[in-house]
């Protein structure tokens, strides 16, 4: 599968990492998993419902989650969003 980060999901992925440089390392496991199988049970992903019904979300941590679409038929993933629980949804 093929990442493709949006201008604002990069954006949102540089002011994420100045607050959280901590989790740069686990951010690449993450990134490096959906690559393999978006789906696996160490992601968590799931379907969103309400306003974000088109989108998935994986957890990168407990508290932090990545919004993404996902094109299976295209073997893409699109990075949308990433942040606290309360910021993405």
């Amino acid at each position: 599968m093929q990442l493709i980060k949006t201008s604002q999901y990069e954006k949102n992925e540089k002011k994420f990492f100045k607050q959280h440089k901590d989790l740069f390392v686990k951010y690449a496991k993450v990134l490096k998993q959906l690559q393999i199988d978006p789906f696996h049970s160490s992601l968590r992903t799931h379907k969103l419902k309400g306003d974000l019904s088109k989108y998935h979300s994986c957890s990168l941590t407990y508290e932090y989650r990545i919004v993404l679409t996902l094109k299976i038929v295209d073997e893409e993933i699109i990075l949308v969003n990433i942040g606290s629980h309360d910021e993405v949804y």
